[in-house]
C-alpha cells in the first residue's frame, strides 16, 4: 500500500521524519517498539478522509528520525525528551494543539504528553495502553520480582546484550515480534506460569517453527521494517526500556488527573496490555470512553485495523468534527 513520504523538521536536537495527510484538525499518531509511524498506515488514510490532518512521526531512535546511541546516551531516551520531541515537533509544524493517539510505548507517550504538556493536547487516544498513574514503586524493580530476569523487559536493561541479538537478523526479529497469536486471554491464563513469565531469550532462540501463530506481515511489509531496523538497529527503541527506572524517578511531581477527553481502545486478547487494566481510568478521566475489540492481540493497528478506523473516526467526528 502507498504511504506517504517523510517531510523532515527540526526538533529536540532531532532531524524528525514526519509523515501526514489530510486537512484540518491534527491527529499525531505515536507508535511503539519495534514500530515505526508506518505502523499507523491504515489508520493515517482513514482518519484524513474523516476530515482530519494525520500526522505519524518516526520518534526517537527509530526509522528515518534514528537517535543517538552509546551507552552514555540512554538518558536521551528518557519520558522528557521523547514528549519534548512531539512539542518540538507540533512547534515545527505550526500546530497550537493536536489529538494525540499511542499505541503500545507510543500509549505511554501520549499520556505522558497529556500531564508533561497539557496546553498542547486536545484529546488522547489509548491503542492497548491504559493511562498507568505513577506507582509507588521502581517498575523494572517490581517487574524483576513478578516475573525474573529472563522477562524481556528486565532483559533489556542490560545494555548491549538485547540489540545484538535482534539486529544478528532484522527480518527474522521482525517474524517474532509481529505474529498473531490465535490465542485467547482465557487460554493464554490456563497455561502453567512458567509459560507466562514474558522470557524472551528462551522464545526467540527456538526454533521459529514453534514460536505458534501466524505471521502478521505480508512481503512488503516486512521488508519495510526489515529495511529500516537495518539501518538503525534496535538500540535506540530498546533505549526507551532502559529509562523505566529513570522516568519514576523524575515524575513524582507531574499531576495525576487528566483534564481532556480520552478513549481509550483496548485488545480482548492482548497478553500484555489487557483490558483489564484499563480498569480504575475513570478516577483519574473525567472525560472517558472504552471500548474493547474482539478477536484482537496486541498488534492491533494490523489485525483488526477496519475496527479501530471506526472507533477511532466515530469519536473523532463525535468530539472534534
Amino acid at each position: 500500500m502507498s504511504f506517504p513520504e517523510p517531510r523532515y523538521v527540526k526538533t529536540n536536537g532531532l532531524n524528525m521524519a514526519v509523515y501526514e495527510q489530510g486537512q484540518g484538525t491534527p491527529v499525531v499518531f505515536c507508535h511503539g517498539f519495534p514500530e515505526l509511524a508506518y505502523s499507523w498506515r491504515h489508520q493515517i488514510p482513514a482518519v484524513a478522509a474523516a476530515g482530519f490532518h494525520a500526522v505519524a512521526p518516526d520518534q526517537r531512535g527509530y526509522g528515518n528520525t534514528g537517535g543517538p546511541k552509546g551507552q552514555e546516551n540512554i538518558p536521551l531516551y528518557d519520558m522528557e525528551h521523547l514528549t519534548d520531541d512531539l512539542a518540538g515537533m507540533l512547534d515545527a509544524l505550526g500546530i497550537d494543539k493536536a489529538i494525540f493517539c499511542g499505541h503500545d510505548w507510543g500509549g505511554i507517550v501520549v499520556w505522558q504528553m497529556a500531564l508533561r504538556h497539557p496546553d498542547r493536547v486536545a484529546g488522547v487516544i489509548g491503542v492497548n495502553t491504559p493511562y498507568m498513574p505513577r506507582g509507588n514503586f521502581d517498575p523494572i524493580a517490581g517487574m524483576r520480582h513478578l516475573y525474573g530476569e529472563d522477562m524481556y523487559i528486565v532483559f533489556f536493561q542490560k545494555y548491549g546484550e538485547a540489540e545484538k541479538l535482534l539486529d544478528a537478523d532484522i527480518e527474522r526479529s521482525m517474524r517474532f515480534w509481529y505474529r498473531k497469536s490465535g490465542m485467547t486471554l482465557a487460554q493464554y491464563d490456563a497455561l502453567p506460569a512458567e509459560m507466562k513469565n514474558f522470557a524472551f531469550l528462551n522464545g526467540f532462540q527456538a526454533p521459529e517453527e514453534s514460536w505458534g501463530g501466524t505471521q502478521l506481515l505480508n512481503q512488503e511489509e516486512l521488508a519495510y521494517y526489515t529495511a529500516a531496523f537495518t539501518r538503525t538497529g534496535y538500540e535506540g527503541g530498546i533505549g526507551w526500556y532502559r529509562n523505566f527506572t529513570r522516568n519514576w524517578e523524575r515524575s513524582a511531581d507531574l499531576p495525576m488527573k487528566i483534564g481532556v477527553p480520552c478513549l481509550m481502545i483496548s485488545a480482548a486478547d492482548d497478553i500484555v496490555l489487557r483490558p483489564e487494566a484499563t480498569n480504575g481510568m475513570e478516577n483519574y478521566i473525567a472525560d472517558l470512553e472504552k471500548h474493547i475489540i474482539p478477536d484482537c492481540g496486541h498488534w492491533t493497528q494490523a489485525e483488526q485495523p477496519e475496527a479501530l478506523n471506526a472507533l477511532i473516526v466515530d469519536w473523532l467526528k463525535r468530539r472534534f468534527a
